[in-house]
């Protein structure tokens, strides 16, 4: 099995194997790294639930391998079937904006805006356009808003500690919200749009802080919250809802 895949080779230690593996129906890449400091095999899903890793010690047999996929089928199909909000964006379905559940609705229009409106006490965001174009017209409106919001939040912060951010960029990254680089480029998961305003407030503060301590410790926590006194229950929102919003198929 392992011949016939493609290797990635990043050290005399460890290497990649990268494979396709079906699990309910659906097919996930799965990265198996072989690494000699290794004990034991440990498999885990990454964000979103759109891959798997397994890591493994260095010269397993193939069969032990495949054993212990076949073995944890069961745990894996329990663990990504919370992996559901891809259905959930077609007419009538619901998108998060701003911590706030928002109903699809389709326009019918070819042309026009994608609005977020409130009709009595209903949320709903509505997308015109060709059918095939929803969910990307999903994804340009909350990229347009998290951009609002995060450009306005980081001037906002950036001029407290007198700091001033050189770019701001958005991406969809799995592994972090945001980043910040050492020449003050600052970059964003867009997805975040879809969080409680506390939450974008607290990424926002999280990457600023970051301009004058480029590191985790006290006093970029103590900063950080002087900056966003919601801070800790930003983070523990993200740390229960984080994986959700990585799950939803804007593709």
């Amino acid at each position: 099995m392992f011949s016939s895949l493609k290797r990635r080779r990043d050290s005399v230690s460890a290497y990649d194997i990268t494979r396709d593996i079906e699990v309910a129906g659906k097919v996930l890449p799965l990265t198996i790294r072989q690494n000699a400091r290794a004990t034991r095999m440990t498999l885990r899903i990454e964000p979103g639930g759109r891959a798997l890793k397994l890591t493994v010690p260095e010269g397993l047999p193939d069969r032990e391998v495949s054993a212990f996929l076949t073995r944890h089928q069961g745990w894996l199909m329990t663990k990504l079937a919370r992996f559901s909000g891809e259905s959930e964006l077609e007419h009538g379905g619901s998108i998060l904006i701003r911590g706030v559940a928002h109903r699809i609705e389709r326009t019918g229009r070819i042309r026009g805006l994608t609005e977020a409106v409130m009709l009595g006490d209903e949320a709903i965001l509505r997308v015109s356009g060709a059918d095939e174009h929803l969910r990307r017209r999903i994804a340009d409106f909350l990229k347009k808003e998290a951009r609002s919001d995060l450009e306005r939040l980081v001037a906002v912060y950036a001029g407290r500690i007198g700091r001033r951010a050189r770019s701001l960029s958005l991406k969809d990254t799995r592994s972090r919200w945001g980043s910040c680089s050492a020449d003050g480029n600052l970059s964003f998961s867009w997805r975040i749009a879809m969080a409680p305003p506390k939450v974008i407030a607290y990424l926002a503060a999280h990457e600023v802080a970051h301009l004058e301590e480029m590191n985790h410790g006290p006093a970029f926590w103590s900063l950080c919250e002087k900056l966003c006194p919601d801070t800790n229950e930003a983070k523990r929102w993200l740390r229960r809802n984080g994986t959700m919003l990585h799950a939803i198929d804007f593709g």
